[in-house]
């Protein structure tokens, strides 16, 4: 794991220019990659190539970079890892028996299968996860490559003439003299909406993100070309054709073979190698699988806090007690939760408000201090029906089939009738278990879902922070989304698989995996994500919905397996999200500190927010009016990071 940089500019003023121009770049992107740096520059071409480098496999010098292919046609700056490079370079092989390798890397494995290849056809060949960039010296062309599921970052600007920048994280192009810092107001919407800013949006002006399954081919002269060599849209859609109609048991041992499979190729590492454990089905079956192909206990790593609210450590360690892993816990005291507050804008370069950063920032860092590799669990959410709102969004749409829509609309006027407040005042004589918290916003919320007709309307504001943006800011201008195309309900007609989709295109990219890079990332480790495997994706997408989905619960295959592994009755509870108390902070520990940044000054400094409306907001947070921490969280993540990088 890596971190990589690099300027293409037709317009450059030579070796001198661009290696002060490049080292900047690459040297602030050091906790990407602590162990070694290294530049390629070409004054002749126009091109820079940067990279920092986490030794995982071949941590010699044989396993460098910036790296040529052999025949000094082909060089790259590659962040990721391959899986399948043994097969990769028995392929490799065969097709060129006079290769002669210099070492064991999977960097000088890809670069011969582009030589052999080109790059289009190398890279459908991979397995893995990457961000990377190949330097063709014949024909003198940058390509830019970003995994199929988006595991990786890739950012990239243009330049004058067809060049341009890219780096693996903003800061990267912060360095760089006239870089545009102006703030994208629609990137600003979308994020307000979701707590992250999707791709291709960064929250610059003209600076992009490259989408995930996507390359970029640029030369002196030429507008860039984006291309997409896996579509997540064709094979939804080609999956929902061909649905697997075996029965569940035969379903789930396919799956368990190839979970067992992509799991293996993820524990090849030169460096000490572990997992985040966290006890829910996706972690706990990750380690399972584990330790079933190891012959020495896995280190499984998992906090805790003290709130029992938000404590999964306990479920984690009873996992790992009938495992048999080498567990490590470590309980979070609040204060130094809520110290890692001010790391935050540091830690995520542009706004980032899920605020799970914190807690997986934390298991991140503690894992670092025994491991470099460390597995995780993320991905089954979104592949296999995790989220309540898989199972209960096929119940709206078949309300709105069988409801009129007027009659709908006005049911959920009426509920809306009533203030949150009212509602909250009005229901409190129920038990404390029969009552959820702040019921009343929680009926507000049901109720505006109830006038949406159209899945991608319902998805829209389910995910919504602020459920319209427009309150919050002085001009909002929503970018168009994956769920404002209305054509995709024609591909993917189950509701619940259509959800599916919309996670995968949006929240996993832009908000989970973002979150899991920056957090690990921070800290030097190597995050990996089997159950986003490719073939793992593609085959989920054949599944039934029998085999997702039963009742309320979601995620029925991995159950299914995991059971094989570990006893029913320590993995089946309630499903829990990696969560702090984060409402409660605010109107407690952290009162000051929100004060602060939500002050009419403070607000007023970016010119972007309608600063009447938050401080509204705000007051009604913290008198407990109405639960608003989720759009609070959002102003205060983008208040933080404009302060740490926007404000001179």
């Amino acid at each position: 794991m890596c971190g990589i940089a690099g300027i293409f500019d037709p317009a450059g003023r030579g070796t001198a220019d661009l290696k002060q121009r490049l080292a900047p770049m690459v040297g602030v992107l050091a906790h990407r990659g602590p162990d070694a740096d290294g530049l390629w520059i070409d004054a002749d071409a126009d091109i820079g190539l940067g990279h920092r480098r986490l030794s995982i496999v071949d941590v010699t010098s044989a396993g460098a970079q910036p790296m040529a292919s052999a025949d000094g046609r082909w060089i790259t700056t590659y962040n990721g890892e391959l899986y399948n490079t043994a097969d990769l370079r028995t392929e490799v092989e065969q097709a060129n028996a006079g290769v002669r390798w210099r070492g064991h890397s999977d960097t000088e494995v890809l670069l011969e299968a582009v030589s052999l290849w080109g790059v289009a056809e190398a890279i459908k060949r991979c397995n893995g996860m990457f961000a990377l960039a190949f330097w063709d010296r014949r024909e003198r062309r940058l390509w830019l490559v970003r995994d199929r599921i988006g595991i990786k970052p890739l950012y990239w600007t243009k330049l004058p003439r067809g060049g341009l920048l890219f780096g693996s994280e903003l800061r990267a192009f912060r360095s760089c003299p006239g870089f545009n810092t102006r703030i994208d107001t629609k990137a600003v919407s979308a994020y307000l909406r979701s707590a992250c800013i999707p791709a291709p949006h960064s929250i610059y002006e003209e600076t992009y993100k490259l989408p995930p399954g996507h390359s970029l081919c640029a030369e002196a002269g030429k507008e860039p070309k984006l291309s997409c060599y896996w579509d997540l849209r064709q094979i939804a859609a080609d999956g929902q054709r061909h649905i697997d109609g075996r029965s569940q048991e035969e379903l789930a041992d396919d799956l368990e073979a190839l979970l067992a499979d992509a799991v293996v190729r993820q524990m090849v590492s030169d460096v000490p190698l572990g997992a985040l454990l966290s006890g829910g089905i996706d972690s706990s079956l990750v380690v399972a699988l584990m330790q079933a192909k190891s012959s020495r206990p896995i280190r499984t790593f998992t906090i805790g806090f003290r709130d029992k609210r938000y404590n999964e450590a306990d479920d984690a360690r009873r996992v790992a007690e009938h495992l048999g892993t080498a567990h490590t816990e470590l309980v979070v005291e609040p204060a130094v939760a809520q110290a890692t507050i001010a790391r935050l804008p540091d830690i995520y370069d542009e706004p980032f408000a899920d605020s799970s950063q914190i807690p997986t920032f934390l298991v991140s860092e503690l894992a670092r201090r025994s491991v470099t590799v460390a597995l995780s669990g993320d991905g089954g959410d979104e592949g296999f029906g995790g989220y309540v709102r898989h199972h209960w969004i096929n119940r709206l749409n078949a309300w709105n089939r069988f409801v009129p829509g007027p009659l709908s609309r006005t049911l959920g006027g009426s509920l809306r009738l009533l203030s949150p407040t009212a509602w909250d005042a009005l229901l409190r004589p129920l038990p404390a278990r029969l009552r959820p918290t702040f019921v009343g916003d929680k009926i507000h919320k049901a109720a505006a879902l109830m006038a949406l007709g159209e899945t991608g309307q319902i998805y829209r504001q389910t995910i919504a922070q602020w459920a319209e943006p427009s309150r919050a800011l002085q001009q909002a201008n929503e970018p168009s989304a994956v769920w404002d195309d209305r054509a995709i309900a024609n591909d993917v007609p189950d509701p619940s698989a259509l959800t599916r989709y919309f996670d995968m295109m949006h929240y996993l990219p832009n908000d989970i995996l973002t979150k899991v890079d920056r957090a690990s990332m921070a800290v030097s480790l190597e995050a990996r994500v089997p159950l986003l495997d490719h073939r793992v994706v593609e085959y989920s997408w054949r599944l039934p919905r029998s085999a997702l989905i039963g009742g309320s619960k979601g995620k029925i295959i991995l159950r299914r397996i995991l059971h094989k592994y570990v006893p029913r009755d320590l993995v089946e509870r309630p499903k829990a999200g990696f969560a702090i108390p984060i409402g409660d902070w605010i109107r407690g520990p952290l009162s000051d500190w929100a004060a602060d940044l939500l002050s009419d000054s403070s607000l007023a400094s970016s010119g972007l927010f309608n600063v009447a409306e938050i401080r509204r907001v705000f007051a009604e947070h913290q008198a407990g009016i109405r639960d608003w921490q989720y759009p609070l969280w959002t102003i205060l993540m983008f208040q933080a990071w404009h302060n740490r990088w926007a404000v001179k």
